[in-house]
């Protein structure tokens, strides 16, 4: 009861701070969730193009977080006095604030199971010190070796077209679709396995 009130306000405050971003926000949902059938095509196109003018100007890393960080403050100032004139944010219907709070409530739940995977790896690290060593090591390096063999842009560009993509790979059904046939296949392999031994 005390972690559902805590979920709650933090809701709550979260909703306040982006009240001015609403709009925007329930848009962008939309648009993560297909709710058009053009919508995937739609954001894999914006991707693209913002990833080859990154490749075409090559900017150095300064200059990159520069532009980026810059581009976050004008949506900052820019968007919460612009969205009620373009979206019209006095017209909401309850459907859309009911949204909006599954919205927020959907980020503070996923900022506090981060939160907790970080806590459980310090945990680790105090008890089982060998075993996080270990697994820091092991991951560390996997991670180095595929940075090595991939491109930095096109790895960039493949997390962040996954990162897009999943919301409406999953509100579609589509990954729990392949991971369920994908554990179909591990367990006909484990069975055959098991036939085999004996």
């Amino acid at each position: 009861i005390l972690n559902s009130s805590h979920v709650a306000a933090e809701t709550a405050s979260l909703e306040e701070q982006l009240q001015g971003w609403g709009e925007v926000i329930l848009m962008t949902d939309k648009v993560l969730r297909w709710e058009r059938a053009w919508f995937p095509l739609a954001l894999m196109s914006v991707v693209s193009f913002s990833f080859l003018m990154i490749y075409y100007l090559d900017p150095s890393v300064l200059s990159g977080v520069s532009c980026f960080v810059m581009f976050l403050c004008l949506a900052d100032y820019l968007v919460p006095a612009l969205a009620p004139r373009i979206f019209g944010s006095n017209k909401w219907t309850t459907e859309q604030q009911q949204r909006f709070h599954e919205i927020c409530s959907n980020l503070v739940k996923s900022r506090r199971r981060i939160v907790g995977w970080w806590k459980r790896l310090f945990t680790l690290k105090e008890e089982k010190p060998k075993m996080y060593f270990m697994t820091m090591l092991f991951s560390l390096a996997v991670v180095a070796w595929i940075g090595q063999q991939v491109h930095n842009l096109f790895l960039t560009y493949l997390i962040v077209s996954f990162l897009l993509l999943f919301p409406g790979l999953n509100q579609h059904g589509i990954i729990t679709k392949y991971v369920g046939m994908a554990k179909r296949e591990i367990n006909k392999l484990l069975k055959h396995k098991e036939k085999k031994n004996e």
